[in-house]
């Protein structure tokens, strides 16, 4: 049997010790009683002799709370921590056979669905990585080809712009050597049609009309066929001035305006 605990100084009856539960709390001690003084003496006369005043009982002072002693162990909590150890060995053995009885989790249908649908993707994107080098590949191809072509059309382009400046200068020289060659054809008719003007060949001409007046000289030797003669205008060769059959050389004539100038077989006649 256990004794009752009897309690100690400054608690009351029936308080629980520390640690062993919820204990009240400490009631508080009554204050001290203030010191009675002694009685003064009545009035009225002295105090009767022989008799002296009783002396005042001095009232103890409250004792101070005295701090709680420090709980002695309980006996009694030895077979609750072996209960507690039990129990833990227990869950701790149930919980390593459970570890050991669960499925393997990636033996399971589920997990190989998804693990083939994860390396699905995996694959998709390893082939899209690879279509998207490609194309940035091709891309790059191009732009290089681009860039090519580019170059090309602008060494053209400056090509033909040497070029259409060179047609330019040479447009230039040639219309500067035509005006020169007209110039010349120009001179060279003129000198022509003067020279034209001023020869005379097989004929009848009219002088001051068809030639200008003026002497004139065969061109080159005649042959003995050759025939010339100098008539008055208008006389349809009646009235004859001059004529001659020279036979050979380089006859020459003078002819004046108003005369008519024929030449038979003599070639061409020119102008001194």
């Amino acid at each position: 049997m256990n004794n009752p605990e009897v309690p100690r100084p400054g608690t009351t009856a029936g308080a629980q010790r520390p640690g062993l539960g919820n204990a009240p709390a400490t009631q508080p001690l009554r204050p001290a009683m203030p010191a009675i003084p002694p009685e003064a003496p009545k009035p009225g006369g002295p105090a009767k002799p022989g008799r002296a005043a009783k002396p005042t009982k001095p009232v103890r002072a409250a004792k101070a709370p005295q701090t709680p002693k420090s709980p002695t162990p309980n006996k009694r909590r030895g077979p609750r921590v072996t209960a507690l150890v039990v129990s833990g060995v227990v869950l701790l053995g149930g919980g390593i056979w459970l570890g050991t009885a669960v499925t393997d989790p990636t033996a399971s249908e589920e997990y190989a669905a998804l693990d083939a649908t994860a390396q699905t993707a995996q694959q998709d994107l390893a082939r899209t990585l690879t279509d998207r080098q490609a194309v940035s590949d091709e891309l790059d191809s191009l732009k290089s080809e681009l860039t090519t072509r580019e170059e090309a059309a602008d060494a053209k382009s400056t090509a033909a712009g040497q070029h259409e400046a060179d047609v330019k200068t040479a447009e230039a020289a040639l219309k500067t050597r035509e005006a020169a060659v007209k110039k010349r054809e120009d001179a060279v008719t003129g000198a022509e049609k003067a020279k034209a003007a001023n020869t005379v060949g097989d004929g009848t001409w009219t002088v001051g009309v068809d030639v200008a007046p003026g002497t004139y000289r065969a061109k080159a030797d005649v042959g003995s066929t050759c025939y010339w003669g100098i008539y008055r205008t208008g006389s349809n060769g009646d009235d004859i001035i001059n004529n001659d059959i020279p036979g050979g050389g380089r006859p020459s004539v003078v002819l004046s305006a108003g005369q008519d100038f024929n030449s038979t077989r003599c070639g061409s006649w020119e102008k001194q």
